[in-house]
């Protein structure tokens, strides 16, 4: 299981007011005993994260919004994998973290991304792991659930977005950050074959950031960030964070440097997106 005990309930029976919708059983592997998650037929409105977070909580789901992406690919067709999620309870954030460091960081070519040389300032052959980043000196300005309902108002109403047409989901989940474990996303297989061990981190980042997972999509996560660094000294410490979770963020986006990055993605910033090739 990739999470305790905690089955999706049926809408029609959990007193749930759900707009039209579908039950998610596919996985990789055939059908799941169970349901692994809801969502809506047609896109969100503004108003459905909160309104499905406070009913949704009572049975033990959470919200969560789902994208088709630009190849139109929706849960049923994202080759979830619970059978081989473990539990992120059972991980400790840093040594999933440094082990990343260690297997990409330490190994890492001369070059990156697209053959761009690779900038002297960035993570490097050779360099050691810096540690986790520690918790932002500036108390968060807002409840983080409240910004997590924030984040996806604004997605729900960008219907030009990238993320435009996104719709509602709920999943069978204890905390935000385990919800990519509950389902057995696979978005990251190429870089982790158990999501767990990346929920780990987000949970380490739930309690350091107040951070939310709001988006997934085949390969994609945006989270929102109630508590984000405030100086660049802190971005830049969460920065090699963000590397070893999701290299692609760097190694495949000009300019291909972690300072850039760390001022231009992370410094100040209430969302956290990431890509997995």
């Amino acid at each position: 299981m990739a999470t305790l005990p905690n089955p999706l309930p049926d809408p029609a029976s959990s007193g749930l007011d759900l707009p039209p919708g579908s039950l998610v059983d596919a996985t990789l592997d055939g059908p799941w005993p169970e349901p692994l998650l809801w969502y809506a037929d047609g896109p969100a409105a503004p108003g459905d994260w909160p309104d499905l977070r406070a009913a949704g909580r009572r049975v033990g789901l959470l919200p969560v919004l789902v994208t088709g992406g630009h190849r139109d690919q929706w849960p049923e067709q994202w080759d979830l994998c619970p059978d081989g999620t473990s539990y992120p309870g059972d991980h400790d954030a840093e040594e999933v973290l440094a082990g990343y460091w260690a297997d990409h960081v330490d190994h890492a070519d001369d070059e990156t991304g697209d053959g761009a040389a690779a900038d002297e300032d960035a993570p490097g052959p050779g360099s050691s792991w810096p540690g986790l980043a520690p918790v932002p000196a500036r108390e968060a300005a807002e409840d983080a659930d409240t910004a997590a309902a924030g984040l996806a108002g604004v997605i729900a109403a960008a219907a030009d977005d990238s993320l435009g047409g996104a719709r509602i989901a709920l999943v069978p989940a204890r905390r935000s950050a385990d919800i990519p474990a509950a389902i057995g996303w696979s978005g990251p297989v190429n870089h982790e074959n158990d999501v767990a061990r990346l929920c780990a981190v987000l949970r380490s980042w739930e309690d350091r950031y107040d951070a939310r997972v709001v988006v997934l999509g085949f390969d994609t996560m945006t989270v929102s960030v109630g508590r984000p660094p405030t100086t660049l000294a802190e971005a830049r410490a969460l920065a090699a964070e963000h590397y070893a979770f999701c290299p692609d963020n760097i190694d495949q986006s000009p300019p291909y440097d972690l300072d850039v990055y760390a001022e231009k993605a992370v410094l100040n910033q209430e969302a956290w997106s990431f890509w997995w090739d």
